[in-house]
């Protein structure tokens, strides 16, 4: 029997959210499984991946093979990665404590990576928030002087014309 891991799609309509499952690859999409070994929700940013390690490794090392999304699920969380390791300690290349090393500097880096990129969201929206707020303020100041014109007196507008006037006549006597 063929084993495929592929994606089961739930959720509602426009918001997808997904099992990773094994199955029969004769079994529709939605149909029957042999065994759930995680979930992905691409609805978040980054998308949340949910993966039993052991069973996936398991799975891809008992042959079944995963489709074009469930292979860059399973890359992103390192299943491949390791798989590739432990052929390498199968033919010979290096041992097992050093495939180890491998797979533990290369999983530090990717959740680096990961952080990385949740920590940058994060600062890029307090600055579109603080931008909001700074943009929110200007408007409310704006407002706030063209309700203050409208609202002052209109008597000021001919004393400030007068004052001018008297300005010139009083410099012209003192010389």
């Amino acid at each position: 029997m063929a084993t495929k891991i592929r994606l089961q799609r739930h959720g509602k309509k426009g918001k997808p959210f997904y099992h990773v499952v094994v199955a029969d690859s004769r079994a529709p999409r939605d149909g029957k499984f042999i065994e759930r070994i995680g979930s992905y929700n691409p609805n978040t940013n980054p998308a949340t991946i949910i993966l039993d390690f052991e069973k996936a490794l398991d799975w891809v090392n008992k042959g079944a093979q995963p489709t074009d999304t469930a292979r860059t699920i399973l890359s992103t969380k390192g299943v491949l990665y390791k798989k590739h390791l432990q052929g390498g300690v199968k033919k010979g290349a290096f041992d097992d404590a050093k495939a180890e090393e491998l797979f533990a500097k290369w999983s530090e880096g990717n959740d680096a990576k990961i952080e990385g990129k949740k920590s940058g969201l994060a600062q890029t929206k307090e600055e579109a928030k603080k931008a909001a707020l700074t943009a929110e303020a200007k408007k409310n100041a704006d407002k706030a002087a063209a309700v203050a014109a409208k609202n002052a007196p209109v008597e000021e507008a001919p004393a400030a014309e007068e004052a001018e006037t008297e300005a010139p006549a009083s410099e012209e006597t003192e010389g």
